[in-house]
């Protein structure tokens, strides 16, 4: 067996045990949360940095496309690193850690839900954009991982995957994501 063969045994192995260990009574209320805004008219604004992101992004798309069905008010989406020319104007102008709460405070209206996504739950700009839906009066979600860092603690509603491997982390937000996306539309 070779060195590579170990490894993608170790990982699946360990991602049955995140699985196993999986803290679905939070996705439902994450899901709850989301169901509420969507029936109330109200935006869904996600943020993350790098991998986060990407995932923050993929979700907004997903939303706001693959949750339409006949008969069912649209899901109203924004994803806060998407405008890339506002972004590096609020990270130059602003500093980085103000990327995503500069938008907040001109476009988020209370009773907005903010999912905040961030791996480690300590990055600076996804913190600074809880604190200013939290300001506003929106609902806050946080995905996260390993002991859920500050995010846990800053949000209304946190998911923390339960390990420590980021990859597996950002691999389980990807998965949230999708299963959010089928709940949504059915």
């Amino acid at each position: 067996m070779s060195e590579h063969t170990k490894t993608i045994q170790n990982y699946l192995s360990t991602l049955k045990t995140v699985i196993d260990n999986f803290p679905i009574a939070d996705l439902e209320t994450i899901l709850a949360v989301i169901e509420k805004a969507r029936e109330n008219d109200k935006t869904v604004f996600t943020c993350g940095n790098g991998g986060s992101w990407a995932t923050a992004s993929h979700m907004a798309a997903d939303f706001s496309k693959n949750t339409r069905m006949p008969g069912q008010k649209r899901l109203k989406v924004i994803g806060l690193g998407d405008n890339v020319p506002g972004l590096t104007a609020y990270a130059n102008d602003e500093g980085y850690d103000r990327v995503f709460a500069e938008p907040l405070i001109t476009l988020m209206k209370p009773d907005d839900v903010l999912i905040a996504i961030s791996g480690s739950g300590n990055s600076p700009n996804v913190l600074q954009a809880v604190e200013t839906a939290n300001e506003i009066g929106a609902t806050t979600l946080g995905l996260t991982g390993f002991h859920g860092g500050k995010l846990a603690q800053a949000v209304d509603h946190s998911l923390v995957i339960p390990s420590d491997s980021i990859e597996m982390v950002e691999d389980f937000h990807m998965i949230i994501d999708h299963i959010l996306v089928i709940c949504l539309r059915s």
